[in-house]
């Protein structure tokens, strides 16, 4: 029996330690199929995303996170505005990845940046049963 409830802690133990992971697996995944460059201002540091290019943050600590984007406007713009998710706060927990997509047009001088997002989380707020 004694060696039975060792067998068993033993096996508790190494279960314990292998969930436990030094890395973090959240990442933002930051795609740019905007005409310009976009600059986003996340957790104090100026993320640079050229025009058709993709820039991916990983290993963010849990938590909630502000960003901002400001961005380049073409040559001969009369007009400009942002739209969409080009600002925000992002709720990270464990495992968190997030897509923001900008894009852009430009219609008689007027330039437009749109921006999307998507989590892989439930952003619901409800709980979710765990499967068997």
């Amino acid at each position: 029996m004694k060696k039975f409830i060792q067998v068993f802690a033993l096996i508790g133990l190494s279960l314990f330690f292998n969930s436990c992971s030094t890395s973090v697996d959240n990442s933002i995944t930051f795609k740019n199929l905007a005409s310009n460059t976009v600059y986003v201002n996340f957790r104090a540091e100026l993320i640079t995303v050229a025009a058709g290019k993709t820039v991916i943050v990983k290993e963010i600590p849990k938590g909630k996170y502000t960003y901002s984007t400001t961005y380049q406007i073409p040559a001969g713009t009369t007009e400009s505005r942002a739209e969409g998710a080009v600002s925000g706060e992002l709720d990270i927990q464990a495992g968190t990845k997030v897509l923001i997509v900008y894009s852009s047009s430009f219609i008689n001088g007027v330039y437009v940046l749109s921006a999307t997002i998507s989590y892989s989380d439930d952003q619901t707020g409800e709980q979710q049963p765990i499967a068997p």
